[in-house]
């Protein structure tokens, strides 16, 4: 397993949170022409010229809302940028790590330069910690979200569990955002064009034909349902017609099915009686694959 950065969000913001915008602050103007160009180790805000610095590639929020932009392009105008940047020093340049999408709105209010604070990051702490920072904040859609705790997981070889601990949330939480890549890519489409919300999505994750996953979706926008419409649409859809209806189980079986939930913190489904049927455990990723297996294992 890779190295973590172990340090939080709390390293990455300290310079960042002791900055008060309403304190009279003298920042270091660096422009293209200097010949020596401070480091991380500078203190205080910097005034760094747009031209000197580059975005990050691995920035996982890819769709910047324009009318939003336009919005904190004309709030710059008036009052500044009130928080900084936060930079990594690349050679003779310099690479965004947090703020984005304040250096956006600032070149579209025309801004020439803009403050910012340095930090001293390796490139594979980088992308994580933009990711990580990118994921607490709440503002990507939630495919972004889920291909960004994939990537996290994928690049830095961690569990769902680690990756939880790290932005905040319930493994459960995890496991259901990752769950939102395994819909048709018609669908993962809607969602990042904000056509069908998180709720949505979560839904028809449920429903195990894709061809009717896609029919609900589009249902959903052109009828322009809520999550509950759709909710209780798929519940309607999957009620048992008489034929079809489940056996009769015992208390001892649903027991069963209980504890195997607990244990392997995943849900099972049992179809059929004391004597015959079959047990189903769902499992949302590689790793939660690898991850029930070693129970089962033990």
């Amino acid at each position: 397993m890779k190295r973590g950065l172990g340090r939080g969000l709390g390293s990455l913001f300290g310079d960042y949170e002791r900055f008060d915008a309403q304190e009279e602050v003298s920042p270091i103007h660096i422009d293209a022409n200097e010949k020596v160009l401070p480091s991380a180790n500078e203190v205080g805000v910097l005034e760094i010229e747009v031209g000197m610095i580059d975005r990050n590639e691995n920035q996982p929020r890819k769709n910047f809302d324009e009318k939003s932009l336009k919005e904190l392009a004309q709030s710059i105008k008036e009052h500044g940028i009130i928080q900084p940047l936060i930079l990594r020093r690349v050679g003779e340049r310099y690479q965004i790590i947090a703020g984005e999408r304040r250096f956006r709105a600032a070149m579209m209010a025309g801004l020439k330069k803009v403050p910012a604070i340095l930090k001293d990051y390796s490139a594979e702490e980088l992308t994580e910690v933009s990711i990580i920072e990118n994921l607490q904040r709440e503002d990507l859609n939630p495919i972004e979200a889920a291909c960004a705790i994939d990537e996290l997981m994928k690049t830095f070889g961690l569990t769902q569990e680690a990756v939880a601990a790290k932005i905040g949330k319930s493994r459960p939480a995890v496991a259901n955002t990752l769950r939102l890549l395994t819909l048709p890519e018609e669908i993962i489409r809607m969602i990042e064009g904000g056509k069908l919300s998180a709720g949505h999505a979560r839904t028809l994750i449920t429903v195990e034909d894709r061809k009717k996953q896609l029919e609900l979706a589009n249902l959903v926008i052109t009828k322009k349902l809520s999550v509950r419409d759709l909710e209780l649409l798929v519940r309607k859809l999957s009620k048992p017609t008489k034929s079809t209806k489940k056996e009769a189980q015992s208390l001892e079986l649903k027991e069963f099915a209980n504890n195997l939930n607990r244990i392997l913190a995943t849900k099972v489904s049992i179809i059929g009686n004391d004597k015959k049927g079959r047990i189903y455990i769902d499992y949302y990723s590689s790793d939660d694959l690898d991850r029930i297996y070693n129970i089962l294992n033990k």
